[in-house]
């Protein structure tokens, strides 16, 4: 039997004759696999673009969606997406993610650095987060037998707040006063610092049960020193930049084209150093946004430019993290840690966090209604991947690095599908019905 390629040499000239044999060379090979994958992202980056006015009316998050086409995109699916990354290059992934939203998160601040301002803020991370991780450490130990310093760390995992999943619940811009709003982008920025001393926490106490040998450094390093540094780092090299910056333009403005490339600088440098004297980056990224957004106070239009560009960035790669997310997930370890699962997903997300809250909220004038949001916002997303990974880095392995991981990725899907479902419907009641009437604090006050 004459195959196609046959027919080909006798009718076609040789450089049409090559391409169409190549088309033909099925089954698809690696790069054949890797030009479909381009081909549906871009499809898929069109689709989520042109009909970004209609998603925005459903029911429906771009995370829900980046999902849902990763796992079509799976082995149980087309299997366009062959690559099953290890845990380094995913924390990498992740982290890169996660700086430069919680830097946009800081480019949102719009707030006085007094007290009274960042009240909100205060509550949901000075006692909203810690009872989030011991009340799931709590219950991981005394009813599923995890040990101590596994239970901590899988409650420091999940405990941060996504600030990359949650755009639609966060502040819409720099001038937006709403103080849910505010809140949930605060805490999303901060928390994925402040869970890091929880996280060592956890990893020190599963590698060694007596606190005698860890504890006084934990305190003294990774409690104090790191925090401070962050703060401190954060402002002076966010202070710094803006200096240059200032002095370079008055002699001769930067391209237009080249100059949302600051705020990428901004980010490296900022986490980078950091990150060299042992200090927390994510923090000191967040509070160079601040510091950023303070120091462009009188020149909106820069600090809008910047939030803009660092917004676009994380949003293109939100599409690649939820992406392998989606095409990672297995059905056989899913079903064998679903019940666990979905028993820590229930726990934190329908009784943990309202009821944190709402004692985290005790004595703020903050209504009633607005608590339930701030308790059902609690979003899990790429924060939470990225912890996983680090702790996979430290030394977490194992059957409990397995189980660990897959109550992990459970959770981040639960959330992703109830929040991607919820989000719109309930801040569009919210504006409706509740906006104007939840400021604990004003600006202006």
């Amino acid at each position: 039997m004459k195959s196609p390629g046959d027919k080909l040499t006798r009718e076609y000239p040789s450089t049409l004759r090559k391409l169409a044999l190549r088309f033909l060379s099925f089954p698809p090979t690696l790069v054949n696999i890797y030009i479909l994958d381009l081909l549906v992202i871009g499809l898929l980056l069109l689709g989520v673009t042109l009909g970004s006015g209609w998603i925005s009316r459903l029911p429906l998050s771009y995370a829900l969606i980046y999902l849902v086409v990763g796992i079509f995109l799976g082995p149980y699916g087309v299997k366009l997406i062959q690559l099953r990354p290890d845990a380094e290059f995913l924390e990498r992934l992740t982290e890169l993610v996660v700086i430069i939203s919680v830097f946009g998160c800081g480019l949102k601040m719009n707030r006085p650095f007094k007290l009274w301002a960042w009240q909100t803020t205060a509550r949901l991370i000075g006692f909203l987060m810690p009872i989030s991780i011991f009340a799931i450490a709590a219950f991981c130990h005394w009813l599923m037998g995890f040990d101590w310093g596994a239970a901590v760390l899988l409650g420091a995992i999940l405990a941060p707040t996504d600030p990359v999943l949650a755009s639609e619940v966060q502040l819409a811009n720099v001038k937006d006063q709403d103080e849910l709003r505010f809140g949930l982008t605060s805490e999303g920025g901060l928390n994925d610092a402040l869970a890091f001393p929880f996280v060592y926490f956890g990893i020190y106490w599963l590698k060694d049960s007596n606190w005698d040998n860890w504890f006084k450094q934990w305190v003294a390093v990774d409690l104090v020193w790191a925090i401070a540094s962050g703060i401190v780092m954060g402002i002076l090299v966010a202070k710094a930049i803006v200096w240059v910056d200032k002095q370079v333009q008055r002699f001769r403005e930067v391209d237009n084209l080249m100059e949302d490339f600051v705020a990428l600088s901004t980010i490296l440098l900022t986490y980078s150093l950091t990150e060299l004297v042992n200090g927390y980056g994510f923090l000191a990224v967040f509070v160079a946004g601040v510091t950023v957004q303070a120091s462009y106070y009188h020149n909106p239009k820069k600090r809008i430019a910047q939030l803009e560009f660092t917004e676009r960035v994380e949003k293109l790669l939100e599409v690649g993290t939820i992406l392998i997310l989606g095409s990672l997930l297995l059905v056989a370890p899913m079903i064998k840690y679903a019940g666990e699962a979905l028993l820590v997903a229930g726990l934190l997300l329908f009784v943990i966090r309202p009821i944190g809250v709402w004692i985290s909220m005790l004595g703020s004038r903050i209504p009633p209604p607005t608590r339930w949001l701030f308790g059902w916002f609690g979003i899990r997303g790429v924060g939470s991947l990225y912890y996983l990974t680090y702790a996979f880095g430290k030394g977490l392995e194992g059957e409990i690095g397995e189980r660990l991981a897959w109550i992990t990725y459970i959770i981040v899907v639960i959330s992703v599908i109830l929040h991607g479902i919820s989000a719109t419907p309930l801040i569009n009641w919210y504006e409706r019905h509740i906006k104007g009437t939840s400021q604990d604090v004003s600006p202006d006050s």
